[in-house]
């Protein structure tokens, strides 16, 4: 590499700043975060928060819950107002708390997704994938050009949350809407009207979940298969039960987190083996590497992009004094692809190992639904490729336009059985 090319490098690395990013970062964000890594890996921004890049600070950051909280109270309250409905939701639900609700919270979710649990979705998950798929055929025998996000990956974890949740398959139809507004909410920098629409989504959802509730505790559901049930009972907890209010709010992020990133990993793999054609030739010729091909999408194009922690005391990383109270931008996007971690970190490659990525965060606040996660990126991707070995994207690929959640707005998709 040049002196000139690294010097251009360095200063954009020093001068980026997350709440401004430069024209084509959302679209691709790789060689930013190659510069981050290599000049600027921790790096304060203008409102006093400080954008950290590599594996190994965010590996630490995770771990230590002592000194990284995860309580965003300090930082919501300015963004979204204190009191609406945003703010009680973010400051509610389990991925922005620490003990004792995160514990709580924690443990019933934890013992509703046993390995045991888990493997009695399977035979659901599998029809769920494969009436779709059938969708799809159907589609493209007409001439149409199906949408692999709108007409299948967005699908599939909306119903299995739903069923996790035990909601009518009558009543699905705005989860989606209200999962993609709330979330946009924490985009570093909104607009008035995703402000307005997060705070309606909230409200909205809120609103008919008080009604599922009341339903459900008149008649309560099989607390084995019943998530619902369970967080209403406080079963698998530690004796305590939810709040009106902590109920609500973390039924909401349950759909939240289960719903775009999945629907991002899935997307993002059939993008991604699209356009790594070999990639794909080794994954049709040997399906047992599904598992791992799963993995390196969640690390090649990491579904969560940032994370936040917020400091407790003063802390010093790569040699920048950081105060207590400081709001922490965790790039975890860069750090999948930081080469002290992950050699040729921009190859994408389904044999990779060991592959430590953190696309589902780490330590006590790792992601308590990864292993649903990864059971619907492998079910949806194998049997997508079984049916459609020879798929190809067509025009008109879009973005999903975010800087937290990377993944695709559409996919369309031509066909062939």
């Amino acid at each position: 590499m040049s002196a000139d090319v690294q010097t251009d490098a360095a200063q954009r690395a020093r001068g980026f700043v997350l709440a401004r990013p430069p024209a084509g970062f959302v679209a691709d964000p790789f060689p930013t975060y190659a510069a981050l890594l290599a000049h600027a890996p921790v790096l304060p921004q203008p409102d006093g928060s400080v954008l950290i890049s590599r594996h190994a600070d965010l590996d630490r950051i995770y771990r230590d819950t002592a000194l990284f909280r995860s309580d965003k109270k300090a930082a919501f309250a300015p963004k979204f107002g204190r009191g609406t409905p945003l703010y009680e939701h973010h400051t509610t639900s389990l991925v922005f708390n620490d003990p004792p609700l995160h514990t709580r919270v924690r443990r019933i979710m934890s013992a509703a997704l046993t390995p045991r649990a888990i493997a009695r979705m399977e035979p659901g998950l599998i029809a769920t994938v494969d009436h779709l798929l059938d969708g799809l055929a159907r589609s493209a025998a007409a001439g149409d050009t199906p949408d692999l996000i709108e007409d299948f990956a967005s699908s599939i974890p909306i119903q299995i949350i739903g069923n996790l949740l035990d909601i009518p398959q009558s009543e699905r139809a705005p989860l989606r809407d209200w999962s993609l507004a709330i979330l946009g909410a924490l985009e570093p920098v909104l607009s008035e009207d995703q402000l307005a629409r997060g705070h309606a989504a909230v409200t909205e959802f809120c609103a008919y979940l008080t009604d599922l509730v009341a339903r459900r505790r008149a008649h309560p559901g099989d607390p084995e298969t019943d998530v619902l049930t369970r967080l209403i009972t406080g079963e698998g907890g530690d004796g305590g039960t939810l709040s009106e209010v902590e109920l609500l709010q973390n039924c909401i992020f349950i759909l939240n987190a289960g719903h775009e990133t999945t629907t991002n990993l899935i997307g993002s793999a059939l993008a991604a083996l699209h356009d790594h054609p070999d990639q794909k030739a080794l994954l049709l010729a040997d399906p047992s590497l599904a598992p791992a091909a799963i993995e390196e999408v969640l690390r090649f194009q990491s579904p969560n992009q940032l994370g936040n922690r917020e400091t407790t005391a003063p802390v010093t990383i790569g040699g920048i004094e950081i105060p207590a109270g400081t709001n922490l931008h965790l790039c975890i996007g860069a750090a999948n692809r930081d080469p002290a971690q992950f050699p040729d970190p921009d190859r994408f490659d389904i044999t990779r190992k060991p592959n430590r990525h953190l696309a589902f965060a780490g330590g006590p606040h790792v992601c308590v639904g990864l292993t649903l996660a990864r059971l619907e990126g492998r079910i949806a991707v194998s049997r997508f490729l079984a049916r459609f070995p020879d798929y190809a994207l067509t025009e008109g690929r879009e973005h999903g336009g975010r800087l937290r959640f990377r993944g695709y707005a559409r996919l369309p998709a031509r066909l062939v059985p």
